[in-house]
């Protein structure tokens, strides 16, 4: 829960690129434009 937190933060805010974001998280670049498109598909930007 708090790399997605932390994900969407890093995008909405901060305006890094999935990239960016997956390297910083230590994720993969695919989790963040998932995370990304579920929190867009919700309504939250």
């Amino acid at each position: 829960m708090r790399k997605l937190k932390d994900a969407l933060r890093l995008k909405f805010d901060s305006g890094l690129s999935h990239q960016q974001i997956a390297g910083a998280l230590g994720i993969s670049k695919g989790v963040v434009t998932k995370y990304v498109g579920l929190a867009v598909a919700a309504g939250l930007d």
